[in-house]
């Protein structure tokens, strides 16, 4: 199924104006849920009761409002709502240009996909390499649905992506968190970066994992309409604050299993077939083992 753009917008990049098309670059899937069921088995139908007269209201009946003091409304007609909406400008403005790293990803929110619209093939291109080969991205403003919004357009792959961005006073600080800083040894360091260097990996392939979690899940479900009994999954304690653990021992532990896994793996040398070159290996093991002795007893 193509693809389907949600809005026509054009970005203004000093005097050129970009068309493009807006598309989700995102999708939300299914996750498990449990109706809520009478004990007879029947759905239950969520209703609305008015709390000033304790009535059930009907959608129909329904208003939309803004509390601009406690417990008072003003009330909005539903073309009143679509004017607020259609208050929005039909253009992304970018405001300046910086380093891709300069935005600290705790800022981004809903992601999109920006295509090129009618006759915006050329400039659209021309955004992209400028982006590509300068290493920046874009910061711009964008008035969508009632919100102005700061948003980020990079370049991924295949094209420009708008990030819609986070206010500052709609991301928690850190610095409430009172966070304790403890000194390390250069030890526990250096077994941390071994740690760190044995399970590194050159990039991330979402297509490598899976939501195990709810296929677990699944499969338990479909026990139960097997009509067999629900087993109860393994639980792992976690270490408390009161707990006191070895940290290098931890390390070192963590370390062991992963460096003999590599050296039993060790791929043979071009030109020398496997199995001559361990003769060979064995051979020279067990040529100066007798010397050695012999050595050791006329020195004793």
């Amino acid at each position: 199924m193509a693809a389907r753009s949600i809005a026509s917008l054009s970005i203004s990049f000093g005097l050129v104006s970009i068309p493009v098309k807006v598309f989700s670059a995102t999708e939300s899937k299914a996750a498990i849920s449990f109706n809520l069921l009478h004990k007879c088995g029947s759905r239950l139908r969520q209703q609305y009761i008015c709390q000033k007269e304790g009535v059930i209201v009907e959608r129909a009946d329904m208003v939309k409002g803004y509390e601009f003091e406690k417990d008072r409304y003003v009330l909005f007609t539903p073309e009143e709502l679509k004017a607020l909406e259609e208050a929005a400008q039909p253009t992304i403005d970018i405001v300046a240009f910086m380093p891709l790293a300069a935005i600290d990803p705790i800022y981004y929110d809903k992601a999109y996909y920006l295509g090129p619209d009618k006759r915006g093939a050329k400039p659209y291109s021309l955004l992209s390499e400028t982006l590509r080969s300068t290493g920046k991205c874009a910061l711009a403003k964008w008035s969508w649905k009632g919100k102005q919004y700061m948003v980020q357009i990079r370049v991924g792959d295949d094209g420009l992506i708008l990030q819609q961005l986070l206010y500052a006073d709609e991301v928690r600080s850190m610095a409430d968190l009172h966070v304790e800083t403890v000194d390390v040894s250069s030890a526990e360091l250096a077994l941390a970066k071994q740690l760190v260097e044995q399970n590194a990996v050159e990039g991330y392939d979402p297509t490598e994992y899976k939501d195990e979690e709810k296929q677990r899940i699944l499969a338990q479900i479909d026990r139960k309409v097997a009509g067999k009994a629900i087993t109860v999954a393994e639980t792992h304690e976690a270490v408390t604050g009161a707990e006191v653990i070895d940290l290098m021992e931890a390390l070192r532990k963590s370390i062991g299993p992963a460096k003999a896994a590599p050296a039993a793996a060790k791929p043979p040398k071009e030109g020398k077939p496997p199995a001559r070159r361990t003769a060979k290996r064995t051979e020279a093991e067990r040529a100066p083992a007798t010397p050695a002795k012999r050595t050791s007893r006329k020195q004793a």
